[in-house]
This record gives C-alpha cells, sequence and structure tokens, in this order.
C-alpha cells in the first residue's frame, strides 16, 4: 500500500498516534471505525506503521564504514551516563562530525541507517539513545514513545548536548560539528544551535518544534530548516521563527516540501516521499560540506 491509498483522515489520526500516549490498539481501533471513501481504513493504519527491516539503505556490513556502540558520561543527564551509534567513515580521519538525533522514541533501526547514510558521505556520526538512562530502546516504538513520554524534558535534553560535546571533541573529530534529528530530534537541533552558539557548525533540523522567538538571536550556526508541507502542528510556528532569524541576520534557509506530510524522510512508513526525502536529503549533504569540511 502507497501513500496514494491512504485516506486523510488515517494520516491525521496517525500524527496524533505518535505525538500523545495513544497506544497502538487504540490507534487501531479508532482507524476502523473512520469512514473512508475505498478500501478498509484499518488496512491503511496498519500499512502506516514503520517496516524498519525493507527500510535499511546502508547495511551496517558495509565496507565503507565501520559501526559501533559507545558509552560515555552525560552529567547532569538522566543517569550521568549515555550510549549511543557511533557510525565512522573508512580510513583513519580525523573527520567532520554530525550529531543525529531521533524521534520521540528513541534510537529505532531508521536513525541508525540515518547514522550509516552520513559516514558512507565522510563524517563521523554519532545516533545517541535518549532512552539509555531507562534501559534502551525496547525494539518496538509503542513501547519508546512511552518511555520517553516518562523522562524529565531537561535532563533528556541535557543528555543530547552532552551526546553532541562528546563527538565534537572525539579523538577522530575534526573540531567541527553538525546536527540533524527528526521531529522530536528537530526541535532539539534548534535547541543545541541556541544552547551552543557558535560551538555548533550547522544545523539541518527536519520538522522540529521552533524554539522560542526571544532565543533565536543567539544562534550562530548556519541552519537549514526542513519542513513538510502537510504538517500544521510543526508549522504553526515557521512563519515566526523565519522573521526572528531575518530580524537577526542570521545565516539560514527554509525549505517546504511539496506534497509531503510529517516524517516524509523516514522510509519505514508510506508517509516518506522517496523523491522530496532524496531532494531534501541531497542538500543536507551538500550544506553539511558546505559549512563542516
Amino acid at each position: 500500500m502507497t501513500e496514494d491509498y491512504i485516506d486523510p483522515q488515517v494520516y491525521d489520526l496517525y500524527d496524533e498516534y505518535c505525538h500523545t500516549q495513544m497506544t497502538r490498539r487504540e490507534f487501531l481501533n479508532r482507524s476502523s471505525a473512520l469512514a473512508v471513501i475505498s478500501g478498509s481504513a484499518l488496512a491503511m493504519a496498519e500499512a502506516l506503521l514503520p517496516r524498519y527491516a525493507k527500510a535499511q539503505m546502508v547495511s551496517f556490513t558495509d565496507e565503507r564504514i565501520k559501526a559501533t556502540y559507545v558509552t560515555y558520561d552525560s552529567p547532569g543527564g538522566s543517569s550521568g551516563k549515555m550510549r549511543g551509534y557511533l557510525v565512522k567513515p573508512a580510513g583513519d580521519g580525523p573527520f567532520p562530525t554530525v550529531l543525529v538525533i531521533h524521534e520521540n522514541r528513541g534510537l529505532n533501526p531508521y536513525i541508525e541507517d540515518v547514522a550509516r547514510r552520513l559516514a558512507v558521505e565522510g563524517f563521523l556520526a554519532l545516533a545517541p539513545d535518549g532512552l539509555y538512562p531507562a534501559g534502551g530502546y525496547p525494539g518496538n516504538d509503542d513501547d519508546g514513545k512511552v518511555m520517553q513520554a516518562a523522562l524529565d524534558p531537561d535532563k533528556l535534553f541535557t543528555d543530547m548536548l552532552n551526546s553532541a560535546n562528546y563527538l565534537k571533541s572525539h579523538e577522530l573529530s575534526t573540531g567541527k560539528l553538525g546536527a540533524t534529528g527528526f521531529c522530536y530530534g528537530g526541535g532539539v537541533v534548534n535547541k543545541l544551535a541556541v544552547v551552543m552558539g557558535s560551538e555548533l557548525n550547522a544545523g539541518v533540523p527536519f520538522y522540529g518544534r521552533a524554539p522560542k522567538t526571544e532565543d533565536v538571536v543567539k544562534i550562530q550556526a548556519p541552519m537549514m530548516i526542513q519542513y513538510a508541507k502537510d504538517d500544521p502542528r510543526v508549522n504553526a510556528t515557521q512563519e515566526d521563527y523565519r522573521k526572528a532569524l531575518e530580524a537577526g541576520n542570521k545565516n539560514f534557509v527554509m525549505h517546504t516540501y511539496e506534497g509531503t506530510r510529517h516524517g516524509f524522510h523516514n522510509n519505514s512508513t508510506p508517509r516518506y516521499n522517496e523523491e522530496q526525502a532524496k531532494r531534501a536529503w541531497d542538500r543536507t549533504i551538500s550544506f553539511f560540506k558546505e559549512n563542516l569540511l
């Protein structure tokens, strides 16, 4: 089943399911009660659930990279320790670095694959698992969503900030740091840009919450801000963010991708828009190479 066959009502319910405490059972039950023009709303809902095994673009055994899990200190975070998925390109380095920040459900296989995609392009990539202090990503997004919601958000952000600092100072790092993230992770990239100032060298948030307007003046990193066209919850703050960046004479570009919904870069569900995801990703890689190399 492709995006063309999924009723907008089901998409809207899926977005609610992803960003609230709605359980999978409730999502499927509510979907089955929807009246759609053609087909089964329940089948449409089931098709939207992630299929990670089919979404892998770069294998963890790819000879162009080396992937491993690392643990490191995280003072002031959820537990004082963090774990992440570190992927280095082939070669001795040093390499420019990119932090990859997950959605609101922990370090799932899609995010690990994004880290591998960056390493193939020559970046030392780290994807931290915000759920590590609570036992780590549980192997499914439903439990992961509940676990992440239970964490103290300030301590979780501290864990991400410590992850950025760990990566920037890594022995294989050139000292240049970029950050990208998706949904929750996109919001974290925006906040990192505020908090880190010149210590962040480039940020590419995908459909993430904008920072407070009064904090935008603190951003010093070049920013490429990616939006889905049909994403009212996130896009509600887009224009205020743009105006604040312009008022502060910041180095930024915003892209809104036609025909897309929230999550269009995630190729594990039919929300994925192959053409626009490739366009957004090519722009992301070019932006990092321009600012980090």
